[in-house]
């Protein structure tokens, strides 16, 4: 274990925290905390030696099967000890509605009400990892300042005695979860005194006392009779593995739920051939009393035949599964399915690097790769033709997993790789097969011998189908935005001509809703001896609306190049949409330059009005007569109005993504850019566009834009 240091000086630690380590030091403490703040379940996890990734040293209060999706997790994994960890701050999750708006992953593998702190184990120096706990789902929704302050401040503990065994190379003692006392004897008549023996015996109904594994501890002869299972062969096991028909992983998630909640839960469940039973859990922090009583038949309810006796409960493994499903289902892109798999699948299974291959052209392609100190160790296989004799390359062509438990194994069968050492001690090259067909590999890297017995490779072949499907998608998506960055590109201006007397610059930023293409767009044009400049936005973010602005600016450039002044071009455009047949319309504003004369014309369809700035820094909105968007109306008109340009003056040309937001008032953000301008108009244009574009990326959500933006700024030079 290692710490992460941000380079700050340590805090000098209190003398109670400057004892020796002593041992067991984390459960010790976690249990300290989880008694102060009631909690009933909590883990600690330390930072791995040499990698960003966080694991779990001890658990208290629950099985650690409750948390096997995420034993081992990265340091960017988006789950609450991964962020106060990474963050130095303390999560709280108060709900289960909470989790699932905040957390999804975690909510899908826990369904369950349940309130949640992460705290991380740091000093001001190192951060060493961090702390989870858990109430039930009665605890309040938000967290005390006792509850607060307490487990901050044991956790500041807990780091210094950490920075000072780390100081004496002293590491953590490997130590055993707290979870509950061993079973209590191994009869019946275990449960406390004879007499109270005697008295759940007489009961009608059954009674169970299970362990917070799910052991048998008790079973009453009722609860034998109707389980139709001998008392013997009961004890010290779980339910749902001694009895066949209760081996459903649904069945196991009610003793999770009630474990979690602290709430009492109960189901329903068929006894071959046809009888009922209903089963109430009442948990506590010790275990669960369970209740069974004959229930009314279901016909309703038509459960699959359980699984064959002896089949064991894959629940913990379909937790695993849940939970990268859910993470891979955040991938968007081929790097997306990189970066999750690195932070997800990788820290699951104990590897240390990862690399993604995909094939273009008979020739192997490096999608990306994670953990290779030296990058061209990996990108030097990137084009190799997939008749070479590689484990890649095999994988690739024939779809078949191949597992190397050694180097001695690997290079045995495989000679070429004893010239191209990557520092791995093991690997396993998993196919990525979606629809039926090899869509890449997915090579998993051990730095020491790596054994991998049969449950291993069936899991990791699973967790390779799901990585299958995430990069069908992504390569698909990826394909589509290129070809549609590439349409745009063509259909935009690579670069505005330098004409005299003007200085121009323009830009363009998508939508990131739909395909990221849209129907903005902007133009500068010489015309017998003057410029023409226009800016417009075609409805809509698809190729439809980009392939309908490529045709609006060719047709602006024409009627402009054969010297139709401002209004006809207008008029002409607006039949052009028309005649196309189009079901969308078009704003624009369109004006002619004459620099010599420090004027503009300028015509305006629908389209929001430009601002100019004077050459003395005022700003004003030039409210312009204009006509309707065009194609709407065959007979529209669109008036002209001339605004004096002198040099030093700033047209300002934007389309409505710029100025308009949801829940954003359109005249204060007009006036908004407005004082931008004052303040900043006087900076190179170039400066400027990428200032205000800049800007406006900051005020929505990230990079999330709803519209589409343009802006063209003009400035009259001498």
């Amino acid at each position: 274990m290692v710490g992460v240091s941000d380079g700050h000086a340590s805090a000098q630690a209190p003398a109670t925290a400057r004892m020796p380590v002593g041992r067991p030091l984390l459960s010790l403490a976690l249990a300290s905390m989880m008694d102060e703040v009631h909690a009933h379940s909590g883990a600690v996890y330390l930072l791995a030696r040499d990698q960003p990734v966080l694991e779990m040293a001890v658990m208290a209060g629950l099985p650690r099967a409750f948390a096997a999706p995420w034993e081992r997790v990265g340091l960017s994994a988006p789950i609450p000890v991964a962020d106060a960890a990474r963050e130095r701050r303390l999560v709280w999750v108060g709900g289960e509605e909470e989790m699932a708006r905040r957390y999804p992953r975690i909510a899908m593998v826990l369904p369950y009400p349940f309130a949640l702190a992460a705290v991380p184990v740091a000093t001001d120096s190192t951060v060493y990892g961090a702390v989870f706990v858990t109430w039930p789902g009665a605890h309040p929704p938000e967290l005390s300042d006792h509850e607060r302050d307490h487990l901050s401040a044991a956790c500041g503990r807990l780091a210094v005695r950490l920075e000072r065994a780390a100081e004496h190379s002293v590491p953590p003692h490997p130590e055993t979860d707290l979870v509950a006392a061993p079973l209590v004897g191994g009869v019946a008549g275990s449960l406390g005194t004879v007499e109270a023996a005697r008295m759940v015996g007489r009961l009608p109904y059954g009674l169970v006392s299970m362990d917070l594994h799910g052991r048998i501890g008790f079973v009453n002869a009722a609860a034998a009779e109707l389980l139709n299972v001998p008392v013997s062969r009961l004890l010290g096991t779980q339910l749902w593995a001694s009895v066949p028909w209760l081996n459903d992983p649904v069945y196991e998630d009610r003793y999770r739920a009630a474990l979690m909640s602290q709430h009492i839960t109960s189901f329903v469940a068929l006894r071959p051939p046809g009888e009922w039973l209903s089963f109430r859990l009442y948990p506590s922090t010790t275990g669960l009393s369970v209740r069974i009583t004959r229930s009314r038949a279901v016909s309703e309810m038509n459960r699959v035949d359980p699984p064959p006796d002896g089949a064991p409960s894959r629940l913990v493994t379909i937790s695993q599964v849940l939970n990268l499903a859910g993470a891979l289902t955040e991938a968007v892109g081929v790097q997306d399915v990189v970066q999750l798999a690195a932070d997800e699948i990788a820290p699951a299974v104990g590897s240390q690097a990862l690399v993604l291959l995909g094939s273009r052209a008979n020739r192997m392609r490096v999608l990306g790769h994670r953990g290779y100190r030296d990058a061209h160790v990996v990108e030097r296989f990137d084009g190799l033709p997939l008749t070479e004799p590689t484990p890649g390359t095999q994988v690739l062509r024939t779809g078949v997993p191949a597992f190397f438990e050694s180097r001695e194994q690997l290079e045995r069968l495989y000679p070429a790789r004893h010239a191209t050492p990557d520092g791995f001690a093991a690997w396993a090259y998993l196919p990525l097969i979606a629809q039926g067909r090899p869509v890449g590999t997915c090579v998993l890297a051990y730095a020491e011998p790596h054994p991998f017995p049969t449950e291993e490779r069936a899991i990791m072949t699973s967790l390779a189908g799901l990585i299958a499907q995430a990069l069908e998608r992504a390569l698909l998506y990826d394909a589509k935005h290129r070809l549609a960055h590439g349409l745009q590109e063509a259909l935009l201006p690579h670069s505005l001509p330098s004409l005299p007397g003007v200085e121009a610059t323009g830009r363009y930023l998508p939508a990131t809703q739909g395909m990221e293409i849209g129907g903005d767009f902007y133009d500068l044009v010489r015309s017998q001896g003057l410029a023409a400049a226009v800016i417009g936005d075609v409805q809509g973010h698809n190729v439809t609306a980009a392939g309908l602005m490529g045709q609006v600016r060719t047709a602006v450039r024409a009627y402009t190049t054969v010297g139709q002044a401002p209004e006809e071009v207008m008029r002409s455009t607006n039949r052009l949409l028309l005649d196309l047949g189009s079901d969308l319309f078009a704003s624009c504003l369109y004006l002619r330059l004459d620099p010599a004369r420090g004027r503009a014309v300028m015509s305006r369809a629908g389209h929001p009005p430009p601002l100019l700035r004077r050459p003395d820094g005022r700003v004003r909105v030039l409210d312009l007569a204009g006509g309707p968007l065009l194609g709407i109306d065959a007979s529209a008109v669109y008036p002209t109005t001339e605004v004096a340009l002198p040099p030093g003056s700033l047209l300002v040309l934007y389309t409505d993504g710029l100025v308009e937001s949801p829940g954003t008032d359109f005249e204060e953000a007009l006036a908004d850019l407005g004082r931008r301008l004052a303040e900043a108009g006087d900076l190179p244009l170039d400066e400027l566009a990428d200032r205000l574009v800049r800007e406006v990326r900051h005020e929505v959500d990230g990079d999330e834009r709803p519209d589409d933006i343009a802006v063209l700024l003009i400035r009259a030079v001498e």
